[in-house]
């Protein structure tokens, strides 16, 4: 990625714009311990300053790593932002009782669902903004969940894609516990993004970059989730 420090300086400055045209002051993000918040974090804490910005931790009991909780803990503690562990389970365990019958997909897509309007409820009692932790890759394909993760009022890393987002990170001395993690959603025991893509985000960014051909796979889930992909604001690198 050329000129890392202006690309870092420029989503600085257009996320304060944004802010400032919003006429708020207070952000909310979730924190799950990975590389995309980890960073979505760092860059709206150097935009709009630590006592503005309020990391939600929303583990799953049983399924979310213990690991990932300390991590996102940690990094919350390591930039003096505030933070709430909030465990969505009550909330899962509701839907057991609504007479809809749940398949994997509708069940798994259920818990970013929840800990979006976790978000939009705390940001609205507060007068937030919701920042979202969405990469350039997983917009560009679809991958991730429509008004779950996917909903937000700006997406900070939009932009970038997931190998501009390992580079940042690294530039701005992430913690390399958090760099070096195998990239998961963790909505289920063992998910990995690359297995369930079937692809490398190495080898997928090449391929929405135009440097190699893209393949049978990439083009499907790209067409598939295309009813996903409007409307996203994103802040421009």
């Amino acid at each position: 990625m050329k000129n890392i420090h202006n690309i870092y300086n420029n989503l600085i400055k257009r996320a304060r714009d944004y802010f400032k045209k919003s006429r708020l002051s207070k952000a909310v993000i979730g924190v799950s311990g990975g590389i995309d918040s980890a960073l979505s974090l760092r860059l709206i804490v150097d935009a709009i300053g630590n006592n503005n910005v309020t990391g939600l931790i929303m583990p799953e009991k049983n399924i979310t790593r213990k690991e990932d909780i300390n991590d996102a803990i940690g990094f919350c503690k390591s930039l003096n932002v505030k933070y709430k562990i909030i465990e969505i389970n009550p909330i899962l365990n509701q839907f057991k009782k609504i007479k809809i019958k749940q398949n994997k997909n509708s069940w798994i897509n259920l818990k970013p669902r929840i800990r979006m309007v976790i978000l939009y409820n705390y940001a609205n009692a507060n007068n937030a903004l919701v920042v979202g932790t969405s990469n350039k890759t997983e917009l560009r394909l679809g991958y991730f969940t429509k008004y779950g993760d996917g909903a937000c009022d700006f997406e900070i890393i939009g932009d970038l894609y997931k190998t501009e987002v390992l580079e940042l990170a690294r530039y701005l001395k992430l913690p390399s516990n958090i760099i070096n993690k195998k990239p998961s959603a963790g909505l289920f025991k063992g998910q990995s993004d690359e297995k369930e893509i079937g692809e490398t985000y190495r080898k997928i960014d090449d391929m929405l970059k135009g440097k190699i051909k893209m393949s049978e796979r990439i083009k499907k889930l790209i067409e598939k989730n295309k009813h996903k992909t409007a409307k996203i604001y994103v802040i421009k690198k």
